[in-house]
């Protein structure tokens, strides 16, 4: 079966893409009649050397999208993993000549089809009269025997591009750059891995994977690697290929002893996220420096790719402070990434965190029985929590992510956490303030900001009182900020349905000798039954008001788990025996009458 492509034709995809760039990148234009993209200001290149590259289309952003001051001058673009033609090579190359350039180097990558259309091409305008270079770029690490081909131009290509438009750009002759940048071609190597494979429009993929396979040392038309190996981890994938690609036993090894200094780019094969992009610079960054190589620069991005291949391939380019300043060199192409001038390997990556104001210090003489009390509620709090996980979860599938139990089982193991490292605050303002904290930093999701915002506005009544009415106070402030932030209303299908029917309750707490649980109990009851109810609302708030209503009938997994966490609450002081609000030392924080 054919992979689905955003493609308006297979036969004129290759067209649309480089017309789509040209289209919203006014300082390029097209070449009419061929696929070629050039600079806009030709005429301000009279009198210095162009710079011409290409090969087949798939590569994006290479090779159009390093077109600019400071790189290439243009690009020849073949369909769709195909080398360009032999005309539109040499009608660029006529192109800028006309422009009043003082000669062309082309840039190709090492591909037969590349090196055999860009080389005829080349004579025929030698033939001309017209002076041309040409620069065929291997870079690729993966083959321990060389091949008669060599090796295959990869993603090192990209900074020829940058290293050859730097010198162009400050007047270097066409020979002395030919001559430079081949030298420097001889000092990178890349590796690629991948997860699948790619597929071009029209066609299957080119290879199949197991899913417990990584193939190692692709190329980037999809063209199978050097070898399979076992699915790892990020950290173990990239000191793996490190291994490879220096190795002094493989013929195409780049030489990176200890104290040696490079430049590092993580390259986006084209289809893997940018998360899992950050994970393997990290390990690539962690692991050269552990082998006391210096990293002068990490360029990470998607620089040349395989159409949507989930894979990354890593470049090491050994360099010296004159070549790093033809690396630091201004450009205009726009897929150039904005690298800041500094070396990664010794700068300072953190700061310390800023300390946390110092709480006021519990002003009750019953503290420790205070928070054996609190122990005892958090504790079954987080078990409740943790045994709701995978119910929660279920639940929440209906609307996408299914992780609403997994974001309260993980605030029920930080609190857990927590409390293993000491007796929380006597005070229940400073717990509430505590926990608002905890759950910010370890929550995660919009639960945990929920319930952070809720917990710290419910701490400020209490700040002065700790009586009935001020925890019915502290409900109504919480519920008020959830409303403010959240945006959310009673009848939206949110958690805060549950809240807010417990809340309603709780405000008998405000009246003169009001039974503490009965009234606890009863507002544990409301909340159940309120999120029982959601399952026959029309959600109007949270990622679930983006889901169709006719797949929402089970409750939601947020209103069930605010549930819980009360009736968890009841449960602990109704075993305590507590029946009178002068008997909670939770909620009064001062000792009980004898």
């Amino acid at each position: 079966m054919t992979s689905k492509k955003l493609v308006n034709s297979v036969a004129g995809c290759a067209d649309d893409a480089l017309a789509g760039l040209v289209a919203c990148n006014p300082s390029l234009q097209l070449l009419q009649g061929h696929r070629v993209a050039l600079r806009s200001d030709l005429d301000s290149l009279k009198g210095r050397v162009a710079l011409l590259s290409g090969g087949g289309s798939g590569h994006e952003p290479a090779h159009a999208g390093f077109i600019g001051k400071g790189m290439l001058t243009g690009v020849i673009a073949g369909a769709v993993f195909t080398s360009p033609a032999v005309g539109s090579i040499l009608a660029a190359i006529r192109a800028v000549a006309q422009a009043g350039t003082v000669g062309t180097l082309l840039i190709v990558k090492n591909y037969t089809g590349d090196r055999l259309n860009f080389g005829l091409a080349r004579e025929q305008a030698r033939a001309e009269g017209i002076p041309v270079e040409m620069v065929v770029v291997g870079d690729d690490s993966a083959f321990t025997v060389l091949k008669k081909a060599g090796r295959r131009g990869l993603c090192g290509t990209v900074l020829i591009h940058k290293v050859a438009g730097a010198l162009a750009e400050a007047g270097v002759g066409l020979e002395e750059i030919t001559d430079r940048v081949s030298v420097v071609a001889k000092a990178m190597g890349t590796l690629g891995v991948s997860l699948s494979s790619c597929s071009v429009p029209g066609s299957k993929p080119t290879f199949e994977l197991s899913a417990d396979e990584v193939e190692l040392g692709l190329g980037i038309h999809g063209e199978a690697g050097v070898r399979r190996i076992k699915m790892a981890t990020a950290n173990e994938i990239v000191a793996l290929m490190l291994d490879h690609m220096t190795s002094s036993s493989n013929a195409s090894h780049v030489p990176v002893p200890p104290g040696s200094s490079v430049v590092l780019m993580v390259n986006n094969l084209g289809g893997l996220s940018f998360l899992e992009l950050g994970i393997i610079a990290d390990a690539a960054v962690c692991s050269l420096e552990g082998r006391g190589v210096k990293i002068a620069r990490a360029l990470v991005g998607t620089f040349m790719s395989a159409l949507e291949m989930p894979g990354v391939s890593l470049t090491l380019l050994l360099v010296d402070e004159p070549l790093l300043k033809l690396i630091d060199a201004e450009t205009t192409a726009s897929a150039w990434p904005n690298v800041a001038k500094v070396w990664v390997t010794g700068r300072k990556r953190s700061r310390a965190a800023p300390t946390e104001p110092l709480a006021a210090p519990d002003s009750t003489t019953a503290a420790g029985e205070a928070s054996k009390q609190m122990v005892l509620v958090l504790e079954w709090v987080c078990t409740t929590l943790l045994g709701l996980e995978e119910h929660l979860n279920a639940l929440d599938r209906a609307a996408g992510d299914g992780d609403c139990g997994t974001t309260h089982s993980r605030a029920a193991r930080a609190i857990q956490g927590w409390l293993k490292e000491g007796p929380p605050p006597a005070s229940p303002a400073q717990l509430l303030s505590k926990l608002s904290f905890l759950l910010l930093e370890k929550m995660g999701g919009s639960s945990g900001a929920l319930y952070g915002l809720f917990l710290t506005a419910a701490a400020q009544p209490l700040k002065a009182k700790t009586d009935l009415p001020a925890w019915s106070a502290a409900m109504d402030a919480g519920l008020e900020a959830m409303q403010k932030y959240g945006k959310a209303a009673p009848g939206d299908r949110t958690m805060l349905d549950s809240l807010w029917a417990a809340g309603q309750e709780l405000q008998a707490w405000k009246s003169p000798g009001a039974n503490m649980l009965q009234i606890l109990t009863k507002a544990v009851k409301s909340a159940e039954a309120a999120a029982e109810a959601t399952k026959n609302m029309e959600p109007g708030a949270g990622r679930a008001s983006y889901i169709s209503s006719a797949r929402l009938d089970q409750p939601d997994p947020g209103a069930v788990a605010a549930a819980a966490i009360l009736r968890a609450i009841l449960e602990v002081l109704q075993s305590q025996g507590t029946e009178q609000k002068e008997d909670l030392v939770l909620m009064r924080g001062k000792p009980q009458p004898e």
